[in-house]
């Protein structure tokens, strides 16, 4: 059936590839939190556990709500690993980092999800996509806070 939302389809295609990227970082950045939680060590081992745990939870969460946005607009959301890593800005890492290293890699990873959700913010608020722009807004407020809690550990 075909769908009138008020979005063009060009328009929609478009925004959804844009979410497609944003979905791609946030369900590597939620593997790169979650491997971090299972192998921290050293001395804030308990705080970091727990912050991690925190952290991937709320990513667990909002991969969902991304890949259901897509959806919405009439497109195929994104869901294997091979589609995820030609997609996402975030890389994975090789090893166990130290604990501080840890820290800096999910403050990249905040950030990079933060900056391709900046991306595709005006092209959704352009095309009157409420919806999406409402979902970027709250990504963006919880990637940048969680980006200053993590900066906040290494002063």
């Amino acid at each position: 059936m075909k769908i009138d939302i008020g979005i063009d389809a060009p328009e929609r295609e478009k925004i959804a590839q844009g979410l497609s990227r944003v979905l791609a970082d946030s369900y590597t950045l939620y593997l790169k939190t979650h491997n971090f939680h299972w192998n921290v060590t050293g001395p804030m081992f308990q705080t970091l556990h727990l912050m991690f745990e925190t952290q991937y939870t709320e990513l667990a969460q909002a991969v969902d709500l991304i890949a259901e946005r897509i959806r919405a607009l009439g497109f195929p959301a994104p869901g294997t690993y091979a589609q995820f890593s030609e997609l996402s800005a975030i890389k994975e890492n090789t090893g166990v980092p130290k604990a501080e290293d840890m820290i800096r890699h999910l403050v990249e990873g905040h950030e990079t999800v933060a900056r391709t959700s900046r991306e595709i913010f005006g092209t959704a608020e352009s095309a009157g996509d409420q919806p999406t722009c409402d979902l970027l807004t709250q990504r963006l407020q919880v990637h940048e806070k969680t980006a200053w809690m993590l900066r906040s550990l290494l002063e």
